[in-house]
């Protein structure tokens, strides 16, 4: 709440420059405010009595919004890439899919290696796991494999972060 919208009776004041002013009422805080050309701000309503302060509102709006904008701007944004393979995957088909974890890897983002059962090969769950397991060993040098192999429904997958760069 700023200026006429604080309906307080009395509140304790605070100087722009964060020496206290004491408990005044709020016709002397507003006409304080207005005397310096500044902004009469409540910044602790639950307090008794309120807390206001004396400052440039638009001024501490737009300082608020550049720090979140810098905290935004420093935020890494992680995604996840996936890479589909079968558990009857030729040698060939397996170097292919492998040079494009390593592409994504090298982006910074992490993978999801998912092998896919069709049918009856569910059955042999062990292929997949022994498949996913040779990627993860072909791949330790541009990444870690975060979650081991699991079996979700007729998919088994597992995730792989990318190393730190040195």
């Amino acid at each position: 709440m700023i200026n006429e919208k604080i309906k307080d009776k009395e509140v304790r004041l605070i100087s722009e420059n964060g020496e206290q002013l004491g408990v005044v009422s709020i016709k002397q805080a507003t006409d304080l405010a207005n005397e310096k050309g500044l902004d009469l701000v409540k910044i602790a309503p639950q307090a008794n009595p309120p807390v206001c302060k004396i400052m440039d509102y638009g001024k501490y709006r737009f300082e608020l919004a550049k720090k979140e904008k810098e905290q935004r701007k420093n935020q890494k944004v992680i995604v996840v890439k996936e890479v589909r393979i079968t558990p009857n995957i030729d040698d060939h088909d397996f170097e292919t899919k492998l040079n494009s974890a390593k592409k994504f890897l090298k982006a910074g983002d992490k993978v999801k290696v998912t092998v896919r059962f069709r049918g009856r090969e569910v059955t042999h769950s062990s292929l997949g796991e022994i498949l996913l397991n040779r990627f993860g060993e072909r791949i330790s040098e541009y990444g870690t494999v975060e979650k081991s192999p699991k079996l979700e429904g007729k998919n088994m997958f597992m995730f792989i972060s990318p190393n730190a760069k040195q």
